[in-house]
């Protein structure tokens, strides 16, 4: 069952590693407006600027570098455990195991082209 922000297995979440919080969120909200919910000097959300104000449509991440793939995809789910079966039964290559975080659940896969994408549910 889908809620009214979210659709099961859409793209939902774009998540940015950033070695730098501070200057990141300075410069994205200069640039282009950009809001958002800080959860710990590690990471901040950041708030849907366009057609559903208040909702998150991303975040930051700090990290030591950036990962060579680039910003993270997360699709959203209206069931985790199946999700998750549906990608090691497809041939996706579980990375991160699901994980409890303040919104939900997620877990960290690779597709078959090594892509890795996240895919998480509410509680």
């Amino acid at each position: 069952m889908d809620n009214e922000l979210h659709t099961h297995h859409a793209i939902d979440y774009i998540e940015f590693v950033v070695t730098d919080m501070a200057e990141s969120q300075r410069f994205y909200a200069a640039a282009f407006g950009w809001k958002f919910t800080d959860y710990g000097p590690d990471y901040a959300g950041i708030r849907d600027p366009g057609t559903q104000p208040g909702r998150e449509a991303g975040g930051f991440r700090v990290g030591s570098e950036v990962p060579a793939g680039g910003p993270l995809i997360v699709l959203y789910s209206s069931d985790l455990d199946a999700t998750l079966a549906g990608v090691r039964k497809s041939g996706g290559t579980i990375t991160t195991e699901p994980f409890d975080f303040p919104g939900g659940r997620r877990f960290h896969f690779h597709d078959p082209s090594g892509n890795e994408l996240a895919v998480y549910a509410e509680r």
